[in-house]
């Protein structure tokens, strides 16, 4: 008897009943995978179709001839406008147009510890912000870094920047008028672009395709194996921060950091030089233990106009609007002199330093009770309170022991103040972001304004609670080691706000 038995017949539909059972499994797999794509690519479509393999080597259309850089910036705001600051010099140092982002979400994109060398790669960052971005757009809650600070103190001159939103329409021939707050930008949003769809471009400028391209070089260089310099005869040597031995081995890796020149290693004659746009992963760079962390760029007297872009950079101030209704509510609601007390209480590290950020508090107002020439004596003291604590879990804290005390008047603004949301309707019709920008070559200045749907209005109470601040003329105590203080000491000694 042969070892294999004849099929029988009765086996046939069986058979093929597995067979489309199959099949369509196959194609509900493929439908779940692509769901998410398929979803963006509605809600912002493509212009052109799809890109075949002929016109991929077209890097954009209406912005030919420029030159691009691209980053992913990541964490909060403050850390976002460090990075902005950082590409904003690299894009200097390297001749570029940069391409502006809008304000992500608070911790919508991490980064890692460079410190620890455990970071997410660049393409991983890219790739993290483009999504987000499209989720701001599709949410319609896009607001351009360049609406909320005034880049026009760095870039009038200096640098030309281009704000996403037209890159993205003009670029890759999205749709981005569910990102636009105004007629300008609905306007050139409608251009019609030649080339590019959303799945070409989210490739394209995440670096999923590494560098080969004719569109885009993607650096690959992060923090744990890089620290950019720019004119040191440091070039290539060993920078004075490496992992140590016990990281090493309990990691299992083998980075070694080196101090490298951005305009040797990127500049003219190197192979970047070559592409469109150059892709930075994360561009934030922080003191650690006698190094950069990733970005050793202060001083550099051998090029003069990049020295004077850094004294530019010391402060760039928020949007005029802004500014306005700090100063607007400092003198109609607060009326008199007062103390701005800036306490990071929830977020991160400073939820447990309640202690000393309440410390540091009471002793600075001990010592405006001491100084009464300051104020009129009857008078309480007015503190200005910004604080990430809501008011109902006050319960048994410092601030509620100063909230009883009739020896001071505290004052709060609320995200949902008519005072703030009239700026922020303002804010959103002026436009900055579009307006300082590139603006494609086939766009008409003199073009009627396109109506369209207007975006979420923008939450920037922080921004105008920092301003408030900026006019407290009896001090400001802010917390250890938060950003937001800094931001803020640099708005009171630049004088942002003149009563």
């Amino acid at each position: 008897m042969s070892r294999w038995r004849k099929r029988s017949p009765r086996n046939k539909p069986l058979f093929l009943l597995s067979v489309t059972l199959l099949l369509l499994f196959a194609l509900f797999l493929a439908f779940c995978l692509s769901s998410t794509a398929d979803l963006l690519r509605s809600l912002l479509p493509s212009s052109s179709g799809t890109l075949d393999a002929a016109r991929s080597t077209q890097c954009g259309f209406f912005l030919r001839g420029e030159r691009f850089l691209w980053f992913a910036p990541h964490s909060g705001f403050s850390n976002q406008v460090s990075e902005l600051k950082n590409a904003i010099l690299f894009a200097a140092i390297l001749n570029r147009t940069l391409i502006v982002p809008p304000v992500l979400d608070h911790h919508a994109v991490a980064l890692g510890s460079c410190p620890k060398f455990r970071v997410s790669s660049p393409t991983e960052l890219r790739t993290a912000v483009w999504d987000h971005i499209m989720e701001l757009v599709r949410d319609r809650r896009y607001v351009s870094m360049g609406d909320i600070i005034d880049l026009s103190v760095v870039t009038s001159s200096m640098v030309r920047t281009v704000d996403f939103r037209i890159f993205a329409s003009a670029w890759c021939g999205l749709n981005m008028e569910q990102a636009c707050s105004g007629g300008l930008c609905c306007a050139i949003s409608g251009i019609k672009s030649a080339v590019g769809n959303f799945d070409q471009c989210r490739s394209l400028l995440s670096g999923l395709q590494g560098n080969n391209n004719q569109c885009t070089y993607a650096v690959e260089d992060d923090c744990r194996t890089t620290v950019w310099t720019y004119l040191q005869d440091t070039d290539e040597t060993l920078d004075s921060f490496q992992a140590g031995k016990e990281l090493l081995k309990k990691k299992k890796f083998s980075y070694v950091r080196k101090r490298r020149s951005i305009s040797k290693a990127l500049g003219p004659g190197s192979k970047a030089a070559m592409s469109p746009i150059l892709a930075f992963g994360t561009l934030f760079s922080a003191p650690y233990r006698g190094s950069e962390s990733y970005i050793d760029i202060h001083e550099v007297p051998g090029d003069p106009r990049i020295q004077s872009l850094l004294k530019k950079m010391e402060f760039i101030p928020f949007a005029p609007e802004i500014l306005a209704a700090g100063k607007e509510f400092a003198l109609n609601k607060i009326k008199k002199p007062f103390l701005c007390a800036q306490l990071r209480l929830l977020d991160g590290q400073f939820k447990n330093h309640w202690k000393a950020t309440f410390s540091t508090l009471e002793q600075k107002l001990k010592s405006l009770e001491l100084k009464p020439n300051q104020r009129i004596l009857s008078d309480p003291i007015n503190i200005f309170l910004m604080t990430d604590l809501p008011s109902v879990n006050w319960t048994g804290t410092y601030l509620a022991d100063l909230a009883k005390d009739s020896t001071y008047q505290l004052y709060t603004m609320g995200e949902k103040s008519e005072l703030v949301t009239q700026a922020a309707k303002r804010l959103m019709a002026s436009e900055h972001g579009i307006r300082s920008s590139v603006l494609p070559r086939n766009y008409e200045g003199s073009r009627k304004k396109k109506a369209c749907n207007q975006v979420l209005l923008p939450d920037i109470l922080l921004y105008i609670e920092e301003s408030v601040c900026s006019c407290a003329s009896l001090g400001f105590v802010g917390t250890a080691g938060s950003t937001i203080a800094e931001n803020i000491e640099l708005m009171r000694k630049s004088n942002t706000c003149k009563l």
